[in-house]
């Protein structure tokens, strides 16, 4: 079996699940869970703020309508509701990076004319190039 520093991360395992799933008793009573349960949970959680839902309103999912009578098993109910109310993934946004700005070449004068124009390398400009093909 790995040891805890070779065995790899779940998506679940760096992401703030935990607090908000420790907080859930705060707000009713019956939805105290072990340490197992939200280690359990935590991927959930997990999935449901990596598609840029606040750890506020995913306490708010998790605890409004809960059944008048109370709650038998918190965690297979969590786990329900962490799967069945799971929002579509948020829409994807390209970072607003400007797109690279075109290559300007510096400016040249034309050996033929002396016409400025934009090249690499110095020579001639594109009429007195199109005259030497045409009179060849």
């Amino acid at each position: 079996m790995p040891s805890t520093a070779e065995r790899q991360r779940t998506p679940g395992e760096n992401t703030p699940p935990s607090p908000t799933l420790a907080d859930l008793r705060r707000h009713d009573p019956c939805l105290l869970l072990s340490a197992a349960d939200a280690a359990h949970l935590a991927p959930g959680v997990a999935a449901w703020l990596e598609r840029d839902v606040s750890p506020a309103a995913v306490r708010r999912a998790l605890t409004t309508g809960l059944p008048p009578e109370g709650v038998r098993r918190p965690a297979a109910f969590l786990a329900h509701r962490l799967a069945a109310q799971l929002p579509p993934p948020a829409p994807f946004g390209a970072p607003a990076v400007d797109p690279p700005s075109p290559v300007r070449h510096p400016m040249q004068n034309c050996d033929g004319c002396d016409r400025g124009f934009r090249a690499v390398r110095p020579g001639r400009c594109r009429d007195c190039r199109s005259g030497l093909q045409e009179a060849a």
